[in-house]
């Protein structure tokens, strides 16, 4: 598994171990440079995988993809490409790439069907890494072609869990909020800012949903097209703004800064290909959100709510 320390990746070791999966190869970065392409095709060479989950990316929020536009175009471009390529080269029998539900056009019709990549332009912000993951699933549909290998993809949508980046400087939405909320209400402060108008319309799912589907989608699905991942429920921002301050026990006023991007106006995915292959989410967003925000709590303050 590529990637395993992240977010995504400690819920697929979650998951597999749950399923009863137990042989399962993992290195951190410290131990294997994913950009090396040397070192990634040494590793798959002596340690020959059978199964490949590839959930390794450099991912951040608005912020981040903005700021750091080569980084994260380069780096997934490098990552992706060693790693299908060295699947290929040891002839792993199945692959599986995570990408991202911002490989689509920024104004593509909604919900955001599988049919609707490279349709229009990117939402610019985040340009760079929808571009690198297109390319990935593109890859796995290429390699797929011309040597058969059995190489899928799945785009999820936003996510949020466990192993979550509450970095205010790159982190998504979702954990921001958690954290300005719970630092808002600690420090006893009067107001938290939130970026952007409120309006854009997103989809969340946890990532132990998301984990299951990859699960899921390794054992049951075996198709060239790549298949969406949510939940097919959307939640404004302010709305979203609004739930967390009610989980955190935040009694402050909210305020919206207009003057800082809001990125996609609306991103909900078209989830009828995963529900007719059989697959559902489980975990209902207030729920998760409580979940979460009590791991929160316990990880970084020790206070108990």
């Amino acid at each position: 598994m590529a990637g395993h320390n992240g977010m995504v990746g400690s819920a697929l070791v979650r998951t597999l171990q749950k399923a009863g999966f137990f042989n399962l190869i993992l290195r951190g970065s410290d131990d294997l440079d994913l950009r090396r392409q040397a070192e990634v095709e040494a590793f798959f060479a002596e340690a020959k995988p059978k199964y490949v989950f590839l959930a390794a990316a450099k991912v951040g929020g608005i912020q981040a993809n903005n700021t750091y536009r080569a980084d994260f175009l380069y780096d997934n471009l490098l990552i992706e490409a060693n790693i299908i390529h060295a699947a290929y080269l040891e002839a792993v029998e199945k692959l599986f790439f995570l990408g991202s539900s911002c490989i689509y056009p920024r104004l593509a019709p909604q919900p955001l069907n599988e049919n609707a990549l490279l349709t229009g332009l990117l939402e610019p912000t985040n340009e760079p890494y929808a571009i690198a993951k297109i390319a990935g699933i593109k890859l796995c549909e290429a390699y797929r072609d011309q040597y058969g290998c059995n190489f899928i993809s799945a785009m999820p949508t936003n996510l949020y869990g466990p192993n979550d980046n509450y970095d205010l400087n790159n982190s998504h939405v979702l954990p921001a909020l958690i954290r300005k909320f719970h630092e808002a209400r600690v420090n006893q402060q009067d107001e938290v800012v939130v970026w952007g108008s409120g309006e854009p319309l997103r989809e969340f799912l946890h990532v132990d949903d998301l984990a299951e589907a990859c699960l899921y989608l390794m054992e049951n699905y075996d198709q060239k097209p790549f298949v969406n991942v949510g939940t097919g429920s959307e939640i404004s921002i302010s709305d979203l703004a609004l739930l967390v301050k009610e989980i955190v026990g935040f009694e402050g006023k909210l305020h919206f800064d207009r003057s800082k991007p809001d990125g996609t106006p609306r991103k909900l995915l078209d989830v009828s290909r995963i529900h007719a292959l059989g697959w559902k989410h489980q975990i209902d967003l207030e729920a998760g959100i409580r979940s979460v925000y009590q791991i929160y709590i316990e990880q970084n303050s020790g206070i108990e709510r």
